[in-house]
């Protein structure tokens, strides 16, 4: 992509979410690029430092090699050689961090269990920076592995996780590696979150018939009836991508979906039916980061992480990153979420 075509794609962006009240945020801060070159970085996840909130950390994958850690300023901590590692999801609870990857070159599921203080002791405070392979549980699955997603049910692990080119959706539970069972979800899908309080999946269906699908895990197993939240009739443009929650309470907040065709962040009720808030777009930033496009996952904390991310922040895969006129690897933007939050009261 020209310079050229960059500036006219930035500002058809700005006319379109201008036209639609859409809200207009700028990032201030992003990863450092990943090393692998075309479409290679996809999914982050944020893991809170509790004891020191503001040196929480950002997992960042690179779908062509392993995975990345980076701090609140995008500078990278360290990194894992794993394999092609897809997608990325964390779970903390009584002072456990649990992180469950999709391993696409050994077709698994990769889960590790840490303790809240050694980790970040590990990270942060050592020259011996943290090696994600030497402990995590490999699962071999019987899928094409693709998105994944992790959730505490009653204090235990769980993984979602899905198949490329095919609609098999499966459930595991990791730690005894059990498979529970496997529904289809319709259609090829990538992006998924679980809502742990209110024990619901979401699901966005890609490829084919883009939709935002919702399962609640109290019906009976397999899942045979999805609610259909959103779709491409309705509010997704292209491909519906990452997903994430954003908690107000124990079960209220919102849902936040990338809709990767037009470059947008749709928002969404956290309690059924889901009801579409309204959605933002990540833009250029004249004076220093480039905006987001085309964005395959995201993450999003409510916790306070101190500063300007008061009322925590929001992560995104970038597409196309640009340094001016100059096209880098793909990356991830940095983006605090009170201002987000606000817009989203304003629209509701």
């Amino acid at each position: 992509m020209s310079w050229f075509v960059k500036l006219i794609f930035s500002l058809s962006i700005f006319f379109l979410a201008s036209c639609s009240s859409d809200y207009l945020i700028n990032a201030i801060a992003e990863t450092e690029p990943v090393a692998s070159s075309g479409d290679a970085a996809d999914d982050p996840a944020i893991v809170i430092n509790f004891s020191n909130p503001a040196q929480s950390l950002i997992f960042g994958t690179d779908k062509r090699a392993g995975v990345y850690l980076y701090n609140l300023s995008g500078e990278k901590i360290s990194y894992a050689s794993l394999g092609e590692i897809n997608n990325i999801d964390v779970r903390q609870a009584d002072n456990k961090i649990y992180v469950a990857a999709s391993n696409r070159t050994a077709q698994s599921i990769e889960f590790w269990e840490f303790n809240q203080q050694e980790f970040f002791k590990n990270i942060v405070y050592s020259d011996n920076l943290f090696d994600l392979s030497t402990q995590s549980i490999t699962i071999p699955t019987n899928i094409d592995v693709y998105g994944i997603c992790a959730g505490l049910i009653d204090g235990v692990p769980i993984v979602f996780i899905t198949e490329d080119k095919g609609p098999r959706v499966e459930l595991w539970v990791p730690q005894t590696r059990t498979l529970i069972g496997t529904f289809s979800n319709g259609g090829e899908s990538e992006g998924c979150v679980f809502d742990d309080e209110n024990k619901t999946v979401f699901i966005s269906e890609e490829e084919v018939n883009g939709v935002l699908k919702t399962y609640n895990l109290n019906n009976e197993f397999p899942f045979e009836s999805p609610f259909i939240v959103d779709s491409r009739e309705g509010n997704i443009g292209g491909d519906p991508e990452g997903l994430t929650i954003y908690k107000t309470s124990e079960k209220e907040g919102y849902i936040l979906l990338s809709s990767q065709g037009d470059n947008k962040y749709n928002v969404y009720n956290r309690i059924y039916p889901h009801e579409f808030i309204s959605s933002f777009t990540i833009v250029d930033d004249p004076q220093g980061i480039d905006g987001t496009s085309e964005t395959d996952g995201i993450d999003v904390t409510n916790y306070n992480l101190r500063g300007k991310f008061s009322k925590g922040l929001f992560v995104a895969q970038d597409g196309y990153n640009f340094d001016g006129k100059e096209l880098k690897n793909q990356n991830f933007k940095i983006v605090p979420f009170n201002p987000i939050l606000k817009f989203i009261n304003k629209r509701k």
